[in-house]
């Protein structure tokens, strides 16, 4: 499996890097050229994992509420709302629309479509996200109904969700992928093969025309679209921009308008050479190592804390990143809404020497030494400056002891999060921008519910006690105090190893007109435009 993927990963960056292999023309008309880093795994947008899949199916569907410019819930197919005084009713009201087949988008399509999501068999990696929903859980798990769920069709235009809790984040959910809205027709007409370009039908302001596997998708305007007369861009291609530095000279050449990344090792090179290409915020995503708590060495606590204390954040931060990003001692960044607390990594402002010393003596107590040495591997994927990571945390792990050794493997990134799905990694390169700019945001990937896709398989019952006591908890200082407790127990047991924050960075091109750079990396395609070249 190993080598057939990496053949074609590597034909595909040879394509991109000389733009050939069938990639369209240059166009100066209405048309944008998008990096988007990876090779999608899927456009369903039930099944998609990451962001850089969920960033196409935002010009493809509309969820109840959709993403503005500024990457905030606004209308979407619901043009109003209300919410009842204790927060656990919401009645939405749907706008005239239609699929991009004719068909109206009704309130059946809502019910059915988030029936749909919470079905075990839809295998969506995040249905947590809408467990505020009454019985959410419950259905996931199959052990209610479909017909038990929170969500209503009252008539024709209008949907009634229950919650079994307040949720004031529950806006920002309905904009995900999870939640959008599917055309339930054509699934059933055409099953597995309905997101195919010939067959999939969509509600968003872009429709499906092309699918090149690691060549390019394109996009084209959906005339069936309600609000298809104020949008800009008539054609839009996204490109699989693995190789990082070559989307970058890309950009800058004018062979792509905009590249939704740039390596944190150029930051001060782009700054000095292109500084009107770079847009860059603090960002919320925070870079992180999962360790398998399955088996063996870290189903042991202090084989998962000797990782945590032997990396050298400060280093990672200040040499390899070139201080475009900031280490990471935390679950979260201070300023999340919900964060009250002061949780971090114990041992954070102690020094290397003294760590690497207490990491050795954690492993001799764990049972490894040189009569057992302790042998890894590292799993990551070709982004995210991974790449120039994984040499440099191979030799903070290995310099605990002569009998550690670790070996690096790569995988694209589909590939790589499926092989954390089996549970087939020691450690692994991981990610997680949250759904919603909320402390819970962060934690909700770590609880039980999370299941598979808590790559770590660690759970505490306690710790989701915490979690679930924050829901129903409406004092937002006794509910922030409960989170950073949960916060402290996540960094204790070591099972997810914070790196840095990375920022949100892009380079956008003269011609792209009507960019926000914020921290929650939605950009829809819909808020753009393109101009003649500056």
């Amino acid at each position: 499996m190993k080598t057939g993927w990496t053949l074609r990963f590597t034909v595909a960056a040879i394509c991109l890097a000389l733009a050939a292999c069938g990639a369209p023309a240059r166009d100066d008309g209405r048309v944008l050229h998008r990096g988007n880093s990876i090779e999608p795994g899927t456009l369903d947008p039930h099944r998609a994992l990451i962001s850089n899949e969920q960033a196409i199916i935002y010009d493809l569907f509309l969820g109840l509420a959709q993403p503005g410019p500024d990457g905030r819930p606004i209308p979407g197919l619901a043009d109003s709302w209300t919410v009842s005084e204790d927060g656990l009713e919401w009645v939405f009201h749907l706008r005239e629309a239609s699929w991009s087949d004719g068909q109206p988008i009704t309130a059946d399509d809502v019910v059915g479509s988030l029936r749909r999501t919470l079905d075990a068999a839809t295998l969506n990696p995040f249905p947590a996200l809408l467990f505020s929903i009454e019985n959410a859980a419950a259905v996931n798990a199959g052990e209610a109904p479909p017909e038990a769920l929170g969500a209503q069709a009252l008539d024709p235009r209008t949907v009634r969700l229950t919650l079994a809790y307040p949720a004031p984040y529950l806006l920002d959910v309905l904009m995900q992928s999870t939640a959008v809205p599917v055309p339930l027709h054509v699934i059933e007409e055409h099953g597995a093969q309905w997101t195919q370009p010939d067959t999939m039908v969509v509600s968003g302001p872009y429709r499906l025309a092309q699918w090149r596997s690691f060549e390019h998708i394109r996009l084209v305007r959906n005339e069936a679209f309600h609000a298809a007369d104020g949008v800009c861009i008539d054609t839009v291609y996204y490109y699989p921009t693995t190789d990082t530095a070559a989307a970058e000279r890309r950009v800058r050449n004018g062979e792509l308008d905009l590249n939704t990344d740039y390596l944190a090792s150029n930051d001060a090179f782009l700054r000095r050479e292109a500084p009107d290409l770079v847009r860059t915020v603090p960002g919320r995503v925070l870079r992180m190592l999962t360790l398998n708590t399955a088996r063996p060495p870290f189903d042991d606590v202090r084989a998962r804390r000797a990782v945590a204390m032997a990396i050298d954040r400060d280093f990672i931060a200040r040499e390899v990143l070139d201080g475009a990003d900031a280490a990471a001692v935390q679950f979260m960044p201070g300023d999340v809404p919900g964060r009250t607390g002061p949780a971090q990594m114990a041992f954070a402002d102690e020094h290397m020497p003294a760590r690497r010393a207490a990491a050795r003596d954690l492993l001799i107590e764990a049972g490894y030494g040189p009569d057992n040495p302790l042998r890894l591997t590292f799993a990551h994927q070709p982004a995210a400056s991974w790449p120039r990571l994984a040499p440099v945390i191979q030799a903070d792990l290995t310099a605990i002891a002569p009998w550690v050794s670790v070996e690096i493997e790569t995988a694209d990134t589909p590939i790589h999060y499926a092989g954390m799905q089996a549970g087939n990694f020691d450690i692994a390169s991981d990610g997680w921008a949250p759904y919603f700019d909320d402390a819970y945001g962060y934690l909700m990937v770590t609880e039980s519910a999370a299941g598979e896709y808590n790559y770590s398989r660690w759970t505490d019952p306690a710790y989701d006690a915490l979690l679930t006591r924050s829901h129903f908890e409406l004092d937002p200082g006794a509910r922030g105090a409960l989170l950073a407790e949960a916060e402290q127990m996540l960094l204790d047991s070591a099972h997810y190893i914070p790196v840095f924050f990375e920022n949100q960075r892009a380079l956008v091109g003269p011609r792209v007109e009507g960019w926000t750079a914020h921290a929650s990396l939605i950009n829809p395609t819909r808020w753009l435009c393109v101009g003649e070249e500056g």
